[in-house]
């Protein structure tokens, strides 16, 4: 997530150094500890899968979970063959997908391929998954221990909430990309230390770099932190107009470098993803920008968490739960912000972002428990089509006020941990002056902090994401009994053919063979005739016609023109062979099939209608 760290240290006053006799390299037990806790909270979450990982997936976006079992497969594939791994045609044959306009998450799935490879994609999306939420706050835990506050206590919680936040689970429920935000607090650390006299080449390098990196991981995420970053950056020059201005050349020079640099790595991929095949320009309808945040779902438990209640979500919750905080937890929000921000530059600046991107979350018009008012939200008055904003969910913004949030938890427990303390400690960079430090008479006021932050963390602790099991692919399909079917440059073409809606099984007998075959159709993004995004492959009359048979749990009469149309489609698709597995509606599919080319065969644990004799 995007982690704002306004610790300014190298655009503020330099931080006084602790004195220590261990190495740096070497970590202390608080870390070891820290990051071992971490690693058992990714395995809960994830635990639910590793009951039956070959057949499990998420309850939540079982679509989703299997787009990204798919894109490992991508990796290991395109590794495996050598191939271009900005586009595919072993997905929406003939036209294919063009992987850098759709959640590709190529800085993982490539480096993973070998793993892939080995241990197939289920196993490797629960590793990953569980694995990435952890590093996610063992990064954030490294920078706030290091760079924002002195107590490591304070430091866990912090990166434990950048972390494991409502809003970060929520989206492990099949969209790892965005748990993938282990590089975003190094790379706002790096935003704030550009103005660092005689290291500004070394500080843009780095930036440089770690951006390249994270436009293979999310772009989103990165957009986000880099409004997060700017929004900070003119928060702290408004409020250090002359420190500003000291470091302002530097600044500017490792910006450039580091700028300069990020695009010299990824300018061919970004010309792909705008320019390249299956390229697309916006959403049609703009659809993304109605999903803006209910006003209540900040004061709501989130559904994964130990005190959630799923049905609430059926009240308040449109589309995604990207705050979701629950009422303790906004009450010393408020409360530690209004009694830190005198004191404290970070905090100010944490308070800026807050109100900033709270109220850019709203939407184009107000929502309150699962009302639309007839009130605007700033997104009324940004028109669908502006470059960078077409595509952005205005809900999405509240993870930066979840990132706020927990760096705002770090210094809360750090101003707690200075009460009681008879001399006050050295200011930290953005720090005014020594925050929470008091006399011995005041130390009751340490375990009424702690229980107060306590008792607002706690209920958010999150439970193991619900899993639901999922037909595994025919044995025809893993055994390889489709490949004296299936010659170089034809599809199998599975029943039902996949989609955003349908066909979820059958998207995974791509994913679980590893691409083994070229399929039709999809989960992904790609452009209409039009040149719009829409999700999924344009349909042809033939798959309509399969998914409305779905729907309605029978076949419709079928004329000579459905029949006409089967054949083109196929030739379209150029398929060798139709295959249907075990299915709710096999009955029904059967029959339309049938009805459509003529009788299949039962091969193994499959119907099979050999289609190279009608197609040619």
């Amino acid at each position: 997530m995007p982690v704002v760290n306004p610790s300014l240290n190298s655009v503020s006053e330099p931080v006084a150094a602790e004195p220590s006799r261990r190495p740096r390299w070497r970590p202390a037990r608080a870390d070891v500890l820290a990051i071992g806790a971490y690693v058992l909270l990714g395995v809960l979450v994830c635990l639910n899968y590793w009951v039956d990982v070959q057949n499990r997936v998420s309850s939540h976006l079982p679509t989703d979970h299997s787009w990204f079992e798919w894109l490992f497969s991508h990796g290991a594939y395109s590794v495996r063959h050598l191939e271009n791994p900005l586009f595919t045609a072993r997905q929406n044959a003939p036209d294919g997908v063009n992987m850098m306009a759709n959640t590709s998450l190529l800085g993982v799935t490539l480096p993973l391929a070998p793993l892939t490879m080995l241990l197939g994609p289920q196993v490797v999306y629960a590793l990953y998954l569980g694995a990435a939420l952890a590093a996610t706050a063992g990064t954030s835990y490294w920078v706030l221990s290091r760079h924002v506050v002195r107590s490591r206590a304070a430091a866990f919680v912090g990166g434990a909430f950048l972390g494991f936040a409502p809003g970060i689970v929520h989206h492990a429920n099949g969209q790892p990309n965005f748990v993938s935000n282990f590089l975003l607090p190094l790379i706002v650390l790096r935003v704030f230390r550009l103005g660092e006299a005689g290291r500004w080449r070394r500080n843009g390098v780095a930036l440089g770099l770690l951006v390249a990196y994270q436009i293979f991981i999310n772009e989103e995420m990165l957009l986000l932190t880099a409004l997060a970053c700017l929004v900070a950056v003119v928060a702290y020059a408004v409020m250090r107009p002359a420190r500003t201005r000291a470091v302002a050349g530097t600044f500017a020079a490792a910006l450039g470098v580091g700028g300069g640099l990020a695009l010299l790595l990824t300018a061919y991929p970004i010309w792909f993803q705008f320019n390249g095949p299956q390229a697309y320009r916006g959403l049609q309808g703009g659809v993304f920008h109605s999903w803006g945040e209910d006003l209540a779902a900040f004061v709501t438990f989130a559904r994964d968490t130990v005190v959630g209640d799923e049905a609430v979500e059926k009240t308040i919750g449109l589309t995604e739960q990207n705050t979701w905080f629950g009422w303790p937890l906004v009450l010393l929000s408020v409360v530690a912000l209004a009694l830190l921000v005198r004191r404290s530059l970070t905090a100010r600046i944490l308070a800026v972002l807050v109100v900033v991107f709270t109220v850019g979350s709203i939407g184009p018009k107000v929502r309150l428990n699962g009302v639309e008012t007839e009130t605007d939200g700033p997104w009324a008055y940004i028109p669908d089509d502006v470059p960078l904003l077409e595509m952005m969910m205005p809900t999405r913004l509240a993870l930066v006020v979840t990132a706020a949030v927990g760096v705002l938890l770090a210094l809360a427990w750090d101003a707690v941990a200075r009460f009681g303390r008879a001399t006050a400690p050295v200011p930290r960079a953005g720090d005014d002056d020594a925050v929470g430090a008091a006399g011995p008479r005041r130390r009751w006021l340490r375990p009424v902090g702690y229980a107060a932050v306590a008792l607002a963390v706690l209920p958010l602790v999150p439970r193991p994401l619900p899993a639901q099991p999922v037909e595994p692919p025919p044995r025809f399909i893993t055994a390889g009994g489709w490949r004296p079917y299936v010659p170089q440059g034809r599809t199998l073409v599975p029943v039902p053919i996949p989609s955003n809606v349908h066909g979820l099984p059958t998207l995974r007998w791509s994913a679980l063979t590893q691409h083994a075959f070229p399929i039709p159709g999809g989960y992904f993004i790609g452009p209409n005739e039009l040149g719009e995004g829409v999700f999924g492959a344009p349909n042809r009359p033939t798959s309509s016609l399969v998914y409305r048979t779905m729907d309605a749990g029978e076949v419709p009469p079928l004329t000579e023109e459905n029949r006409r149309q089967a054949v083109e489609d196929l030739r379209f698709w150029k398929a060798s062979v139709v295959v249907l597995g075990a299915h709710p509606r096999e009955a029904v599919l059967r029959e339309l099939v049938t009805g459509l080319i003529g009788p299949p065969q039962r091969v193994d644990d499959v119907w099979l209608w050999d289609v190279r004799p009608l197609v040619g």
